[in-house]
């Protein structure tokens, strides 16, 4: 059995719920990039492929996660194809994809489904939409993502793994191959496995309200949207947006932009009205 995740936090929790159930043995494997968002257009042809790549690269140039596109841990092309090779020679294994209700893992499902198709009957979805969990507290709740329930949990969730039927492989590729002709930047979840899509500046309004007055580091105006915001995304795509708005001389800024750390960030300062003309 080979599990799949889209989260590297993911990886983690799920090892520890195989270590207490054996008939989990497998493998886990991860899905690295965030199909949720960038250029998609065919994602599974050379040309848009490097398209995507780049965009990355300009994307995540300077900042944290600088080179991280070009690192040999970074490519799902070659984990797939990985993966369809052992299908191929092992025709008795079987593969779990595991999702939670989020624009994230979602969008990786769609993405992954291309290469399954010809194993249908052998590839199994666990999706956790709208499931309760018990989390380490005892109360009840309702995970966004994986690693947010205890792996004992996973236990329970194992049940809920099903095949994925010849209609979703049908049906579903026909969902993603409308939301790539879109080339829109930012996918949303509206519920159940339903994506919608934004412009590239879809988070910049609401991470503009954590700017203040006050001097504060991109990384902490990063944290705090992602602490409070409805809709959040990963923090190298915020940080580019950060920087994307300074370019258009929309904050004042200090320090070198670079690294989330390396740089403050304030509104404009308001132009003195003893200044200027009448």
């Amino acid at each position: 059995m080979t599990h799949i995740v889209f989260n590297e936090a993911d990886v983690k929790v799920l090892k520890q719920a195989i270590q207490m159930d054996e008939a989990l043995a497998g493998e886990v494997i991860l899905i690295r990039d965030d199909y949720a968002v960038g250029p998609l257009g065919n994602l599974y042809a050379g040309e848009d492929i490097e398209t995507r790549r780049q965009w990355w690269r300009d994307v995540l140039a300077g900042g944290d996660y600088d080179g991280k596109v070009d690192s040999a841990e970074v490519d799902d092309y070659k984990t797939v194809a990985e993966l369809v090779g052992n299908m191929r020679r092992n025709e008795a294994e079987n593969t779990w994809i595991w999702a939670a209700q989020n624009k994230h893992d979602v969008s990786g499902y769609y993405w992954l489904l291309n290469y399954m198709k010809e194993f249908q009957g052998r590839v199994f979805i666990l999706y956790l939409n709208n499931l309760p969990f018990i989390n380490e507290k005892g109360n009840i709740f309702y995970p966004n993502w994986l690693h947010e329930i205890p792996a004992k949990e996973f236990l329970k969730a194992k049940k809920l793994a099903r095949e994925i039927t010849l209609s979703e492989f049908e049906v579903d590729p026909d969902e993603w191959t409308k939301l790539c002709n879109e080339n829109k930047g930012v996918r949303l979840l509206e519920g159940g496995k339903k994506l919608i899509q934004q412009e590239y500046d879809f988070y910049d309004a609401e991470l503009k309200k954590f700017v203040t007055p006050d001097w504060q580091k991109a990384s902490k105006i990063i944290h705090q949207f992602l602490s409070k915001a409805k809709h959040t995304t990963g923090d190298a795509y915020l940080l580019w947006r950060l920087k994307t708005m300074i370019a258009m001389d929309m904050f004042d800024v200090q320090g070198k932009v670079g690294n989330m750390k390396d740089f403050e960030i304030k509104t404009k300062a308001s132009p003195n009205p003893s200044e200027g003309g009448a």
